[in-house]
Parts: C-alpha cells; sequence; structure tokens
C-alpha cells in the first residue's frame, strides 16, 4: 500500500513537529528533489521546502527532452555532452515508465554553412553571430554524439540521408531540403510526475532510515524561506545544539515558522541570488533566460511527424524542436534574457516566431493561432553570461559555497538541465556530505525511479500488465491510463481504487473520485490547479473545461477540507492560472 497520507498540511505539520533536519533544502524542481532523495538514501536528516508546486518553475516548463546536447560541442562543453549521453542511457533504463526513446530527425538545407562562425564560438564560447549549421557541422557533431553514445548506450548510430531518401521518409518536409541527419535521444512525456516519483522514493527512504524512530526526511510544498534569523549561529532555538534559524512561510496560510539546520542547499534555480539575498548571502552567481513553448491540437502535423521530433536551426541560428507528445505537437523554444522582475509567459510575439519556423520546415501545412491549446514559459538557471548571446551560455552546473550572515554553510546550486539530474544530485550531495564529516553509502546510479521500477520492458509486457489488471469496473483503457500516469505505483493506485465505490467523472474519462482522493491524500495536492497541470496532463492537452472543474473541486473539498468559499476561490485562481499563464480560456464555471 501507499505510504501514510501526505497531503500538503499533513507534510507541512512534519516540519513543525520537529522543526530542525541536518540539511534543509530550498527549491522543489527537479534538481532540489533529486538531491533529497540522495541524502535520504544515505540517512542523512534531510528537509526539503518549495514555495509553489512542486516542478513548478523551469523543471515544469522544459522541452520535454532528456538529451546529451548536440549543440554544446560547438561551446567546447565535451564534459557536459559526455554526462549527458550517460545519464540519458540510464534514465532510460531506470525511469523506462517516463523516458522513452524518441528518434530526431534535423532537415538541413546547405553544405557548409556555419563552417567559417563555428571555430569562432568554439574558441571564444561567445563571439560569432548565430547562423544556420550546414552539413559538414551537423556530420561532424553527430560522429562526435556517437563516440560518447557507445558506452553503455542502447541508440542506433545516426544515419545520413539525401534528398529524395528524405523526403520518401518525411514526404511533407520542406522541398528545398539538401539533407537529413536522423539519431536518437529520449524524452519524458511526464516531468512532473517524474519529479513526484523521485521525491516519494526520498520520503520512503527517510522513513525506513528515520532518525530516533522519526522520519528521516521531510518535504513540503508551499513553503517559502523569507528570512535568516539573526543570532542564531551555534543554536537551534531549542531545537537542536546546533545550526541556524531560518523563518517560512506557509503560502497556503501565511503562517510563518522558524526551523533550523547545519546546512542550507539553494536549488531555487533562477531566483538562487534571490533567495541567498533574504538568507544574508548576498551573490550575484545567474543570469536565467526565458524559454517559450507551445502545444498544438494539429492532426495533420502531427502525422507529418511520423512520431519523430524535428529538431533543427532556425535561419537566425536557433535551436528549435517540433515533435509529437501523445496526441499533440510540442513546439519550441525560445531562449532569451529574462527579466526577473517579470512573470515568464509565452509572449505574442513569440507565437508568430512559432507559426513561421514550422512553416519553414512544412511550408505546405498550414498552423493557426486557434491551433494552440497551451503555451508555457520558465527561465532557464543559467549562469551570469555578461556579452554572452543567451543561446550560447553554458548549460553545464556548478556548486558555490558561501555563509549566511549568521555563519551557516549554504550550498548553491548555478545552472544544471534535466537530463543531468541524478548525476548532478550526486556531486552535491556528496558536496553535502563532506560538510558533514560523513561518506556515501549508497548509489542511486542503477537504482529504478518509482514506477520504474519493473516496468515492463516491451509493448507485449505493457499489455500483459493491463491485462492482468483490468476488472469488471476498470477497462484495459482506464488500466493504461493508470499505468501511464504512475508506472508500476499504478498497482498501489489500483489496490486504492478498489478500496471502496468509486465512478468516473462525467467530464472527463481520464479520472475517478478515487483517484482524486487518492492524490489527496499522497501527493501535497496544495491547489485544484496542482491536478490539472502537474498531477495529470489534462491542462497540457488542452482538456480543461468548466464542468472539469467544478466537479474536481467538488471532489477534493472533501479531503482538503474546502469550504463553499475555498472551492470558488480554487475555482478562480485555476482559471486565472490557466488564462494568464497558459493562455487557456475557461468558460461555463458556476459559483
Amino acid at each position: 500500500m501507499p505510504s501514510p497520507a501526505k497531503n500538503a498540511r499533513a507534510s507541512l505539520e512534519a516540519l513543525r513537529e520537529r522543526p530542525h533536519a541536518k540539511v534543509l533544502i530550498i527549491g522543489g524542481g527537479i534538481n532540489g528533489v533529486g538531491t533529497f532523495r540522495d541524502l535520504a538514501l544515505q540517512g542523512v536528516d534531510v528537509a526539503l521546502v518549495e514555495r509553489g508546486d512542486y516542478c513548478q518553475g523551469a523543471s515544469g516548463a522544459s522541452s520535454h527532452m532528456i538529451h546529451g546536447g548536440i549543440r554544446y560541442l560547438e561551446n567546447g562543453e565535451f564534459r557536459l555532452v559526455q554526462e549527458s549521453v550517460v545519464e540519458r542511457n540510464r534514465l532510460l533504463r531506470i525511469a523506462p515508465h517516463y523516458v522513452k526513446p524518441l528518434q530526431t530527425t534535423i532537415p538541413i538545407f546547405s553544405t557548409f554553412s556555419g563552417v567559417l562562425s563555428a571555430p569562432v564560438r568554439f574558441l571564444t564560447h561567445k563571439q560569432g553571430k548565430p547562423k544556420e549549421r550546414g552539413a559538414f557541422l551537423i556530420k561532424l557533431g553527430l560522429s562526435l554524439y556517437d563516440s560518447f553514445s557507445r558506452d553503455g548506450g542502447t541508440v542506433p548510430r545516426h544515419q545520413f540521408r539525401g534528398r529524395k531518401r528524405a523526403l520518401a521518409e518525411l514526404p511533407r518536409l520542406h522541398p528545398g531540403i539538401k539533407y537529413a541527419a536522423t539519431y536518437f535521444d529520449a524524452s519524458v512525456h511526464n516531468p512532473e510526475r517524474l519529479t513526484l516519483d523521485v521525491l516519494q522514493d526520498g520520503e520512503k527512504a527517510g522513513q525506513s532510515r528515520g532518525v530516533s524512530g522519526q522520519t528521516g526526511a521531510r518535504a513540503s510544498n508551499y513553503v517559502s524561506l523569507q528570512s535568516m534569523v539573526p543570532g542564531t549561529a551555534g543554536a537551534a532555538a531549542g531545537s537542536s545544539p546546533s545550526g541556524s534559524t531560518v523563518r517560512l512561510r506557509d503560502e497556503l496560510t501565511g503562517d510563518v515558522f522558524d526551523f533550523t539546520a547545519d546546512v542550507i542547499v539553494n536549488t531555487t534555480g533562477a531566483w538562487v541570488d534571490l533567495t541567498n539575498q533574504a538568507m544574508g548571502a548576498a551573490s550575484t552567481f545567474m543570469g536565467g533566460t526565458k524559454g517559450s513553448h507551445i502545444v498544438l491540437d494539429h492532426p495533420e502535423l502531427l502525422d507529418a511527424c511520423q512520431g519523430r521530433e524535428i529538431f533543427f536551426e532556425h535561419t537566425d541560428g536557433r535551436i528549435v524542436l517540433i515533435y509529437p507528445m501523445g496526441d499533440r505537437v510540442l513546439v519550441g523554444t525560445t531562449d532569451v534574457d529574462a527579466d526577473m522582475g517579470e512573470d515568464a509567459v509565452c509572449t505574442d510575439g513569440e507565437i508568430d516566431y512559432f507559426l513561421e519556423l514550422i512553416g519553414h520546415v512544412f511550408p505546405d501545412i498550414p498552423v493557426k493561432p486557434e491551433d494552440i491549446v497551451y503555451t508555457f514559459s520558465g527561465v532557464r538557471p543559467l549562469p551570469r553570461h555578461d556579452a554572452t548571446q543567451p543561446g550560447f551560455v553554458s548549460r553545464d552546473y556548478r556548486i558555490e559555497r558561501q555563509e549566511s550572515v549568521t555563519g551557516a554553510v549554504v550550498l548553491s546550486l548555478v545552472g544544471g538541465k534535466w537530463t543531468t539530474f541524478r548525476a548532478l544530485a550526486e556531486h552535491l550531495t556528496d558536496k553535502v556530505l563532506a560538510e558533514l564529516g560523513t561518506e556515501r553509502t549508497v548509489s542511486t546510479a542503477s537504482l529504478a525511479i518509482g514506477g520504474g521500477a519493473g516496468f515492463p520492458a516491451d509493448q507485449a509486457g505493457i499489455q500483459k500488465w493491463i491485462k492482468a489488471h483490468v476488472s469488471e469496473t476498470r477497462d484495459a483503457a482506464r488500466t493504461e491510463v493508470l499505468l501511464t500516469r504512475y508506472g508500476t505505483r499504478a498497482g498501489d493506485v489500483i489496490r486504492y481504487l478498489d478500496g471502496g465505490p468509486d465512478r468516473m467523472l462525467s467530464s472527463t474519462r481520464e479520472l475517478s473520485v478515487r483517484e482524486l482522493e487518492y492524490m489527496a491524500g499522497h501527493e501535497q495536492i496544495g491547489h485544484l490547479v496542482d491536478v490539472l497541470i502537474r498531477r495529470t496532463s489534462l491542462a497540457f492537452r488542452g482538456l480543461v473545461t468548466g464542468e472539469l472543474l467544478n466537479e474536481v473541486c467538488e471532489v477534493l473539498a472533501g479531503p482538503l477540507g474546502w469550504d463553499a468559499e475555498k472551492r470558488w476561490a480554487e475555482i478562480r485562481h485555476a482559471r486565472e492560472v490557466l488564462e494568464r499563464f497558459h493562455r487557456v480560456q475557461i468558460h461555463s464555471l458556476v459559483a
């Protein structure tokens, strides 16, 4: 059965009841959550707080790619590419429920374009005007990429096709292409749920390695760091003989409370400097860039992709991608300097840019703004880059050590990308262990993540699993939804569903009453919108309606204790978030 109830308030109370940990992690994106899991596995008393929902920031606004970063070769970032390729291959093995192989094709319009400018960028890492790469450079890059992929890799080597063969495989491509190169990377269709799996692994490890019978790993979303409490170095406000005190705020109620820790880990991404400032450890590490994406309901474009990602450089040198995500098409991404004083949203100009670039690759497929069902934007946690153009800023990461005004050790993560989160967490954990004077006892290199444990190896195995879990009240389609959503953790969910009367929602065939109750009790639901964006893909696919908002909210109200006023406030909040940040218009709301 699942772990004890872990709704947002129960998790918060676990922090308040024992307001001390050896390590406090600030930030619940994939890198913070990965470090939480790794430390918990080492038996460290660790706590994590996230000011919003898990994977709400840049981690949830990614291009959904697990990739080696072929274009980083031009920046000379060979270490990062090698690590990324190794981690890509590893995630295909340890998280097969969410990370899937992705065939990728690059349409190429010239032979030698970029040959003169690329060496300049390679040597300076910041000079040279962006320019579309030709076949010569792409062939060289893919050959290097293959060499990094051989150690433990399972993906085929790249292939080059001339115009005739390329158009035979993908006939809707621009007829003016000269070549097409095809290779394999991977995608993660459920980054939010993968983050939640990593978190729950950490919580489970903390329960089995508890401190004096208490839970040794605790995490709560909707808790923010407000400040460092002055005069607390070497004292723990009665909670612990050591550590420094930070003031935390419950974002759902406004209540504040103090918490002590010996080491503080700052994994707040693009907000690292602002978080350090609040702790009296001012820094100027960050220089994030904004990336936006659109999601299209466009069967013709979906069919034209033939299940592949189309990955290419636009005429301005920007890397862009078009690829199928289930029955939708994801298009991204932009890369512009971010203003941290403004919300990251997809602008009209960015949408125009995306529509224009689709025409560059598929000129006979009309795509209109009305085809967009969802947009999203995030700020990449890149290092400060001064004159370096955003597209050439290093995607590698580093760890900075500081001391706060109270003398507390603060380790700040600068940079980082989705693909390398496990290796990054390993490095950050080792730094923390060194501060604590202890050593690693458990490796995560081969440890399956959440519902990836025992996940069927092929389609035949998936169908066998589905057949074994079908019942009189649950058909194969519903069972497949659960397996896709939870991986093999779906077995636990199904046992919960079968533990009492259940019914499907009338507004969607993808959720039932008891599944929502399960989420409320085990997945830290703080707001209605958490279910729509991060516990399911309903918002991403443009399937949210006024009826759905009302029905989901009504079901959640019971386990989360929402009265009529709170229910209406949650519906308004969900509508505002979807409209403001994702361009989703919701109608037919009722009080």
